[in-house]
């Protein structure tokens, strides 16, 4: 949700659902910012990698955000994705068993 708020567009939304299908807890976050160039959407969920590599540690975060939340969400026996179009905004699912 941090990042949907960070890298979203001034005026852009944020829509953040639950689903319940059978046995698994689906929870998607999907924004409207600036989107994740496909060549680097496999990679955001690696310890230390940031897309933009411009950002100072001190202007963004240390790139270990996405790589947390994947191993925690692993630990639980789930799975995390993101869909992302670059001007459109991005779309992180998290499936969980319930």
């Amino acid at each position: 949700i941090d990042n949907a708020i960070h890298y979203n567009s001034p005026e852009g939304q944020i829509r953040i659902t639950a689903q319940l299908h059978g046995q698994t807890l689906v929870l998607s976050v999907a924004d409207t910012g600036v989107g994740i160039p496909s060549g680097e959407a496999p990679r955001i969920f690696e310890r230390f990698y940031r897309v933009d590599k411009a950002r100072a540690r001190d202007s963004g975060g240390t790139g270990l955000g996405l790589s947390i939340v994947k191993h925690a969400i692993e630990s639980q026996g789930g799975t995390i994705t993101v869909t992302s179009t670059v001007g459109s905004g991005s779309t992180f699912t998290i499936r969980l068993p319930a």
